[in-house]
């Protein structure tokens, strides 16, 4: 006899209040919504964490409890590729820091963008880059998906009308990062979700470097928000994903294509991401006031020609960044006055604390030369395009004390 399926001890029962929440309409801190968001408050077992559901496969009582799973369309786990519920504990949280509907968690930053334009773009469309995002991102665009049809454009970032200019009917995506990297130019993005709204084309904003805790794109309309999450949310350096957020309508066929295309990450990697995602919050308060530490004492020292840094006065984004973000995050780009690649490389390899090493985000401070790690096999003219000099040396500041930071850049540039 055919009986139904009963609840699923995995998952909350649907009267369990979200621990994000609180009582009369009051909205959480960001600190109490990193710890909380998207847990049941009792949980399977009765353990304080979520559990690691280490299984590929999950299984049915019987086979009413299939077609119930089918045609009530249940919350609950079938098959690995589609889900998991650590898994989706992790995607709650995320989508309640952005302030949005539905996350779908990837492998990596790199698979949740190339998943999210799969799902939404075909053959004839256009998308609008603008020309500081991320090199890989621009490269899948710009060799692969336009062997399938895909026009992709660049334009200098932050030039709205060059990119407003820039919308055909065919345009389907604006995309750009904000801050940038290792640029960190800062995109006035309600500026840029109005030309979106206007002209009706998805934006999306890669979000990585500011996380929720500084910016929030879609509260000012942008219609997805992308991040690496092997950066800031993991935040120990130990971990790799991705993640996009935005409406259920959206994101529906991102999962569905997920699903299909299997760039999914282990439920270790989920647990590791949760776990790194409660402390986001003390961790940015520390990378943001290390940052503007460092930015600000490399930019008062002799032998460095100029610092970029949207916590600066000086930078050209600097107003942008005060009135749209709450602080500007670890991330320091600076230029060492009449220096080559060769005396750029000797004060990299002189620092003690900080590890030289591509990343950022994590608790532990990296240091590298973009000419080196990323663009190495680039001719000077590309380089030249891509606005990476000799003398360019980008620093991941990382929450240990920023006065040793700083004494350890001041040996650095003084022996070098």
């Amino acid at each position: 006899m055919l009986t139904t399926n009963p609840p699923d001890p995995a998952r909350p029962s649907p009267d369990t209040p979200s621990a994000g929440t609180s009582a009369a309409g009051h909205q959480p801190g960001p600190s109490t919504a990193a710890v909380h968001a998207g847990e049941a408050r009792q949980k399977p077992g009765y353990s304080l964490t979520d559990p690691i559901f280490a299984s590929s496969t999950y299984t049915f009582s019987d086979t009413q409890s299939i077609i119930d799973f089918i045609e009530q369309k249940q919350v609950r786990e079938e098959y690995g590729r589609y889900g998991n519920p650590g898994e989706r504990v992790v995607e709650d949280k995320l989508a309640a820091l952005e302030g949005g509907e539905q996350a779908v968690l990837f492998a990596s930053g790199m698979a949740a963008l190339v998943g999210l334009l799969m799902a939404h773009v075909s053959a004839g469309d256009e998308i609008v880059f603008f020309d500081e995002c991320y090199h890989r991102s621009r490269e899948f665009c710009r060799k692969h998906l336009t062997r399938f049809g895909v026009g992709f454009r660049e334009v200098k970032t932050c030039d709205y009308a060059a990119m407003e200019a820039a919308i055909t009917p065919r345009t389907k995506f604006l995309v750009s990062e904000s801050p940038t990297n290792p640029h960190l130019s800062v995109v006035d993005i309600e500026q840029f979700a109005d030309i979106g709204r206007r002209r009706g084309v998805r934006t999306l904003i890669d979000a990585t470097l500011c996380t929720p805790y500084n910016l929030k794109p879609l509260a000012a309309g942008v219609d997805f928000v992308l991040h690496s999450a092997t950066k800031y949310l993991g935040g120990h350096n130990d971990l790799l994903a991705g993640t996009v957020i935005g409406s259920a309508e959206l994101m529906e066929p991102v999962r569905n294509l997920r699903g299909i295309m299997g760039g999914v990450n282990s439920p270790h990697n989920a647990y590791l991401l949760g776990r790194g995602l409660k402390t986001l919050a003390l961790r940015m308060e520390r990378h943001n006031a290390n940052g503007l530490a460092v930015a600000g004492f490399l930019e008062r020292h002799p032998r460095v020609e100029r610092v970029l840094y949207p916590g600066l006065e000086s930078h050209p984004y600097h107003q942008i960044a005060a009135r749209t973000m709450r602080g500007c995050g670890g991330l320091v780009t600076f230029f060492l006055k009449d220096a080559d690649w060769r005396k750029t490389a000797n004060v990299i390899d002189a620092v003690r604390i900080p590890r030289i090493g591509p990343s950022l985000g994590g608790v532990e401070s990296l240091i590298e030369q973009p000419l080196v790690m990323s663009y190495w096999n680039y001719t000077p003219a590309e380089r030249a395009a891509f606005r990476i000099p000799d003398n360019m040396i980008r620093m991941a500041c990382g929450i240990e004390d920023a006065d040793d930071l700083m004494a350890d850049l001041a040996q650095a540039l003084d022996r070098a």
